[in-house]
């Protein structure tokens, strides 16, 4: 049975995450790190939540973990507007995470898994000139570094589901794609707009085909938009915990 760990694991993504690994059989423990209590329904006997308020001592909770974590996950992000600011965004987005990472590495984790983001074109130069998806891909290449057996970078576009916070125009894009997929059964969303639940659901899959031997060529598979549909949506079999 394997074990798992996760931050981030009370937003749109890392929740799902959560509660997608408490479905999984051969996952034996799931450690979940967070600054507030979990939802109610994140119940299991695999559970077990590490809750403190001072972000920056993650990194030690990592390393006192009672059984070494073989995959670990990050949905761990925020926006410029909660943090009050860009450069405290990115303490969060890229100083935090790649802290996580490299204490990660060193509890021994094989399999290292990121919730990134889409890239805005396929120019990665004008990607960079972008303070947002340059410091994602900033991040992306330190945690390529830190040398992994198997790192994963999930690269979702929009995320579709129900956040805590209020973010009006990215409700309204929401909305766009609810309508698109709904009149489509899902091929005017799918290719720009993921569910978070799917998304979550992709970052498991992935992570257990590293963790399995069951990875494609190289250490590091970046899963994009269309791969997270395959993987999230119609490779996914162990349920919706609903």
């Amino acid at each position: 049975m394997a074990t798992a760990a996760v931050v981030g694991s009370t937003g749109l993504v890392g929740s799902q995450i959560l509660s997608s690994l408490l479905l999984v059989p051969t996952i034996g423990n799931v450690f979940a790190l967070s600054r507030k209590p979990l939802k109610a329904a994140d119940t299991s006997n695999k559970l077990q939540s590490v809750i403190n308020t001072d972000s920056s001592k993650w990194a030690s909770e990592l390393s006192y973990l009672k059984t070494p974590p073989q995959i670990f996950f990050s949905g761990l992000a925020t926006t410029r507007a909660q943090a009050g600011g860009f450069e405290n965004q990115r303490k969060i987005d890229y100083d935090l995470n790649l802290e996580l990472a490299k204490a990660a590495k060193e509890r021994g984790v094989k399999v290292y898994v990121l919730i990134s983001v889409a890239t805005m074109t396929k120019n990665a130069m004008l990607n960079r000139m972008f303070a947002y998806p340059r410091m994602k891909a900033e991040l992306e290449d330190a945690v390529k570094e830190l040398g992994f057996e198997h790192t994963i970078l999930v690269k979702p576009g929009l995320l579709v589901g129900d956040r805590d916070d209020s973010r009006p125009a990215e409700a309204a894009l929401k909305s766009v794609a609810q309508l698109m997929g709904a009149i489509s059964g899902g091929v005017l969303k799918d290719f720009w707009a993921q569910d978070a639940d799917v998304t979550g659901k992709a970052a498991v899959i992935a992570g257990l085909r590293c963790l399995e031997g069951q990875a494609p060529t190289g250490k590091v598979w970046e899963v994009g938009q269309k791969e997270i549909v395959r993987l999230g949506k119609t490779e996914w079999k162990y349920g919706n915990g609903d």
